[in-house]
């Protein structure tokens, strides 16, 4: 082993997924740089090492330094001094400030910001509260450190070690060394394999209670990523067994043990369930049968007189199946109105909103997503609210409107509800008072929940509540190729694939993948913009069946991105840049900042002192930390299942055969149903005719429609 010791003059390449480095060193004795490659975890710009490794020639990169282990030193020099700290080390101190730092305190810096931080107000343009920014980022980046170092010796991703650090504080190593499964319950973005990954590293049995444990929820929550709300013990078991490796006698008695410690619940048909969503099955089927069981006081009222007062008022005549919508929605305490585009569920809504209003009740509205909450408010001209802003959702204490402190409405209308999961339904119900009539409104050929259940489809399906079905398309609604084609693929039938002038839905036929990702950039950048006259950016949205593959997603936002947005003020994270202006995506929940799976926003300012970011998201600004970007992806173009509950001006979707995996007739046909103005079909007519001839919809674990079903009767 050989020792090299030497100032990071650059950091050619870092893997954010292993702590993979490429840097380049200055050190003496060496007229050039030297090049070092290795796990270099928590390595910056200006850092001085002391290198423990080997010597080694690289045919393609030529002499290389490969480094098995390493310690920093502090930096001898002012410039070194200046560039470790202007190298985004610590949150609040870019490269301006880093030189007005030590040109202030020179060689004395590094102590003055060790011990006696205060004394930085005394540099031009550092206030009180950069001040306590530098001195906890100083702080934390050594805690960081430390907990990457650890980490990254135990073979884990240099990504985590912030996540971790913040999630557990300066017990993180200690956390991490007695339990290393805790990572996988605690922290989002780390999941069972990664946690097992050091356990193995750490020393922990095979066999360990531990790991079987972990292993077992992690394939329930799997399950619940697949929409299940619960697994059948024999294939929790065999699921387990495969992925842990061990033998299946194990598995069942660590079953045994959870069950007698609750940390999981089986009923009586053998299904096991996460507490989650057992209580929330179970909870919503009590729930939907104690509203049920009060009496609605509206049969009193002359009904048909109120509806022919609003068809006068309005110059509006609703037909038959409508009129049965209004009635049955005044006269039932819970009822479902279902349809597909074209139908009149908007109008219909809009007459029981207004029939309900002249009974002198008091409604109110909500959707699952901003989106579909703000579509909502557009079309009735009242205020429609999120799910979780309607129930006061707060961050610490959870929601504020509940079984203790219910809604205050005589009626309650939800839209978009097949986006709705187990769970979020559960919490809502909690909050109607018995009393309270409900109306569920959605299309239930779409796309289920992203989240676990089925919960619209189930609710449907057990009979116990008044469902209408709208079916006929209105006259204004049969002009649009949209509307026709999206029925067509209801009924499996193939589209209508020619597309005249005038035509609101277009095809173009393209068979390789390389080729349908060139046509979309070029419709989006511009053939569609310069026809419509319309903004690149906000105004069209590629969906697309899956995330991977060249047109995937993933893909598409890069070439999206590159065409659309050619900003130079960026951000990095992980394998992704972010650019000013960018369009984004929420992709996790989170109530700290009150934005949620699926919202879109566009990046409005970039901070590269402090390594945040500001999103704007429907009017409001949200700031983010850099290191929790993984919860932000681009968003120019994004899968079908996010796009749920929005509606876009213009859609662009591809369908080949690398999409084969999702060729189904509910996504195609959600897909179509996103379009407002606009649709383009690019891909093969092989995969589109697989899709529509697909109705084999992935079956949910899910006991919702039988609980209602048996406890109804």
């Amino acid at each position: 082993m050989e020792y090299i010791s030497g100032v990071v003059e650059r950091i050619t390449y870092a893997n954010e997924e292993n702590g993979f480095c490429v840097i380049k060193i200055k050190s003496k004795g060496f007229s050039d740089l030297i090049t070092v490659v290795g796990n270099l975890a928590a390595v910056n710009v200006g850092a001085t090492l002391r290198l423990k490794g080997n010597w080694k020639f690289d045919s393609k990169f030529g002499k290389q330094f490969n480094a098995i282990d390493y310690r920093e030193t502090v930096p001898a020099t002012l410039a070194g001094i200046e560039k470790y700290l202007g190298s985004g080390l610590i949150k609040g101190i870019g490269p301006v400030y880093a030189r007005r730092i030590v040109k202030h305190f020179k060689e004395d810096t590094l102590r003055v910001i060790e011990e006696e931080a205060d004394y930085l107000i005394n540099v031009e343009g550092i206030g009180q509260k950069r001040v306590d920014m530098i001195k906890k980022a100083w702080k934390e980046q050594k805690e960081i450190k430390n907990v990457m170092l650890f980490l990254q010796s135990n073979g884990v991703s240099t990504a985590y070690a912030v996540k971790i650090y913040k999630t557990y504080g300066n017990e993180s190593i200690n956390i991490v060394k007695s339990n290393p499964f805790r990572l996988a319950d605690d922290i989002w973005g780390i999941g069972f394999k990664t946690a097992d990954k050091i356990a193995q590293q750490l020393g922990f049995e095979k066999n360990s209670f531990e790991r079987c444990r972990s292993g077992i929820i992690y394939v329930l929550n799997e399950l619940s990523n697949d929409g299940h709300c619960y697994s059948i013990r024999e294939q929790l078991v065999s699921e387990a067994v495969k992925m842990l490796e061990i033998d299946e006698g194990l598995i069942d008695s660590t079953i045994d043990r959870m069950l007698e410690e609750k940390a999981i619940i089986s009923d009586e048909n053998n299904a096991i369930y996460l507490p989650t969503f057992y209580f929330s099955e179970t909870g919503v089927v009590k729930r939907i049968l104690e509203i049920l069981s009060v009496k609605t006081s509206a049969n009193t009222i002359d009904i048909d007189q109120i509806i022919l007062e609003i068809q006068q008022e309005h110059n509006i005549s609703y037909d038959q199946i409508q009129l049965e919508a209004i009635k049955a929605a005044t006269m039932s305490k819970f009822m479902v109105l279902t349809g597909g585009p074209g139908t009149g569920k908007t109008t219909t809504t809009l007459a029981i909103i207004k029939v309900f209003q002249k009974m002198g009740l008091k409604v109110l509205l909500a959707a699952p997503t901003g989106r579909a909450a703000k579509r909502m408010s557009e079309t009735t001209g009242m205020e429609a609210k999120t799910i979780h802003r309607l129930l006061e959702f707060k961050p610490a204490e959870g929601y504020q409107k509940n079984a203790e402190n219910p809604l205050e409405c005589d009626v309650l209308i939800i839209d978009e509800t097949s986006m709705v999961d187990i769970v979020l339904m559960y919490n809502l119900l909690k909050a109607v008072a018995n009393e309270t009539i409900v109306t569920l409104v959605g299309d239930v050929d779409q796309l289920p929940s992203v989240g676990a259940g089925n919960v619209l489809k189930d609710i449907i399906d057990s009979e116990i509540v008044k469902v209408i079905r709208l079916t006929r398309i209105f006259r204004q609604a049969l002009g649009s190729t949209i509307i026709t084609n999206a029925h067509k693929i209801n009924k499996g039938e193939m589209p209508m694939l020619k597309g005249g002038r005038n035509s609101d839905f277009f095809y173009i036929e393209e068979e390789e993948p390389a080729k349908i990702a060139e046509t979309i950039k070029s419709l989006c950048s511009k053939r569609l913009p310069d026809y419509y006259k319309i903004d690149a950016v906000n105004d069209i949205q590629v969906l697309c069946p899956m995330q991977r593959g060249e047109v995937g997603a993933q893909n598409l936002n890069s070439i999206l991105q590159e065409a659309l947005n050619p900003s130079d003020v960026t951000i990095k994270y992980g394998g992704t840049v972010y650019r000013l202006k960018d369009k984004v995506m929420q992709v996790k929940n989170n109530y700290d900042k009150n934005v949620f799976n699926g919202d879109i926003g566009t990046i409005s300012t970039i901070d590269m002192e402090d390594k945040t970011l500001t999103i704007c998201f429907d009017g409001t600004d949200v700031e983010y930390d850099v290191t929790e970007l993984d919860e932000v992806v681009l968003a120019y173009a994004t899968t079908v299942h996010k796009s749920q509950g929005s509606e876009y001006k213009i859609v662009v979707a591809p369908f080949t055969m690398q999409h084969y995996m999702m060729l189904q007739r509910n996504l195609l046909y959600t897909c179509v149903t996103r379009a407002k103005k606009i649709f383009v079909l690019v891909g093969s007519r092989k995969a589109i005719g697989i899709a529509v001839s697909n109705s084999k919809i992935q079956q949910r674990n899910t006991m919702l429609a039988k609980r209602l079903k048996d406890k109804g009767n």
